[in-house]
Order: structure tokens, then C-alpha cells, then sequence
């Protein structure tokens, strides 16, 4: 096995000496969620930096920290605070929390991220069922000689992510009242945000929203065969679209305003996910 993997093991081991906990959900907390984690009966929380090799998050509003524990009946493990690219981490190391995430046991990957909007129709505080990604600017974390413990040499993108879970995040929105746009994520690497001639060209390539995560996770936990499902908290207006300039104190802003429709929903939808494991 190679280093990645050696490494993603080593990270394992230090985890199960210290909680035996078996997760059902993986839930990757964006901008706006910090405070879920009041959602959760917490069993045991573990810091990155008690994790011998683990990537720690460096982002003002991103704790670090991994909470073990139950949404409902649903057995979950969530990343209070996630790694970019942009941080100066190898995209392997990007992508090992949500690969040790499947091999403590989770079936479902729920991502969630704050990301500025390129649909004309959308607003700040919206939400947007993430339908399809575009991966054209994202460093392919499957580079490199293939794990073949984690998945297949080259895995099928066609449905990344899943119909049925979209299906449920649309049932749970509907019948508590939150209005939930549809759209395709785009992912450029950061730290800066996007010029005005990047979102007209993002536009021109189909995509509503645009950020600095999600898609290297996505295509990890695809290519190790977990059911994924996210949304995206729609915190600015894309560069050009406004007369404002883009800052990070703003996007934290409407991301916390949109916070408590956004944690009902997630919460919500994965007391439903029980239903799966029964």
C-alpha cells in the first residue's frame, strides 16, 4: 500500500483507541452550521489535532473537531470545521477525513458549504440542493496510483449525487416550509474569489453556484461507493452581480442569518436517513 493509504490507517487506529463508534452519517458542517452540533446527542468528540497525521483546519469559524453521536435515531459523525486545498494541503490530505469517515463506518456522505451565487435568480440566504458538480477546476484527489482497498481505478461520475436522497432533502423542505433552490455547484480552488469574467465564464458552463470545497470530497466518497447528498447555503452574490465587494466577514453574515432554516432542514433530513438502516 502507499503512503496515502498507510496514512488514512494511521489516522484509523488513532481514532478506534479512542471511541468504538459506528456512524451511519458523514456530515461535513459548511458556514452557517457551526452551531448544529446542538442538534446532536453527543457521544464523544475528538479534536484533529488528537489525530497522529490529521489535517487541522486553519479557517476563522472552522473548529476542528470531529463529534460523535445521534441526530434523532441516526448514528452520525460530523466535521465541525473542514480542510481546503487553499490552506496549502496536498488534496490527499483534503480528502482524508471523509475517507476515514467511511471506514469508521458511514454509508452517507451529507456535505454542506456556504458558496457565492452565479444563478441570476438566486439570493443571499438562499438554499440550493446541490444536483451535479462541475469538477473541470478541481485537483482530482484519485491522481496518483489507485488505492484499490478504497474503490475502482476509474469510477462513473454519472450520478454523484443520489436521486433518492434528493428526493427526501425535497419531501423534508417542502413539508416544513423551506423554500429550496436546485442547482449545479462549482468548485475553483481560492483563496481569492472568483473575477467577474470567472462567473461569466462559470455561467456560460452551466453552473448556479460556485466554492472552495465540496467537489474534491465528493469525488472521493463516490470512488469508495457512499450515497451523497448536499446543499448549499447561498451566501453572497457571485463577483459582478453586485456593486459590493466580496469579503469573508460578509459571507459568515448571511451565512449565520440563513442559519436556523438551514440547520431544520439538515437536521430534519437526517432523522429521516434512520429509515435507511432499519
Amino acid at each position: 500500500m502507499g503512503k496515502v493509504y498507510d496514512k488514512l490507517m494511521n489516522c484509523l487506529n488513532c481514532v478506534r483507541e479512542k471511541t468504538d463508534f459506528v456512524p451511519k452519517v458523514a456530515l461535513v458542517l459548511g458556514s452557517g452550521l457551526g452551531d448544529f452540533a446542538k442538534e446532536i446527542d453527543v457521544v464523544y468528540e475528538l479534536s484533529y489535532d488528537q489525530i497522529e497525521g490529521f489535517p487541522v483546519s486553519t479557517v476563522p469559524g472552522h473548529a476542528g473537531k470531529f463529534i460523535f453521536g445521534y441526530v434523532g435515531e441516526t448514528p452520525v459523525v460530523c466535521m465541525k470545521g473542514r480542510v481546503h486545498y487553499y490552506e496549502g494541503y496536498d488534496i490527499s490530505d483534503v480528502v482524508l477525513p471523509i475517507r476515514l469517515m467511511k471506514l469508521l463506518g458511514a454509508e452517507i456522505f451529507f456535505v454542506t458549504n456556504a458558496a457565492g451565487g452565479v444563478n441570476s435568480s438566486f439570493h443571499a440566504g438562499d438554499l440550493m440542493l446541490i444536483k451535479d458538480h462541475i469538477a473541470l477546476f478541481a485537483p482530482n484527489p484519485l491522481i496518483g496510483a489507485n488505492e484499490e482497498a478504497l474503490g475502482v481505478r476509474f469510477p462513473d461520475m454519472s450520478h454523484v449525487y443520489d436521486m433518492h436522497l434528493q428526493d427526501v432533502i425535497r419531501r423534508i423542505a417542502k413539508e416544513n416550509d423551506i423554500y429550496i433552490q436546485e442547482g449545479v455547484y462549482t468548485y475553483l480552488t481560492g483563496p481569492s474569489y472568483e473575477s467577474p469574467a470567472d462567473i461569466r465564464a462559470l455561467k456560460v458552463l452551466g453552473a448556479d453556484a460556485v466554492g472552495m470545497s465540496t467537489v474534491p470530497e465528493a469525488i472521493a466518497a463516490n470512488h469508495m461507493g457512499m450515497k451523497i447528498c448536499g446543499i448549499s447555503c447561498i451566501s453572497n452574490l457571485a463577483a459582478g452581480m453586485s456593486d459590493s465587494p466580496l469579503c469573508h466577514e460578509e459571507v459568515q453574515q448571511a451565512a449565520d442569518e440563513a442559519a436556523p432554516k438551514f440547520q431544520k432542514l439538515v437536521s430534519e433530513v437526517i432523522k429521516q436517513f434512520a429509515y435507511l438502516f432499519s
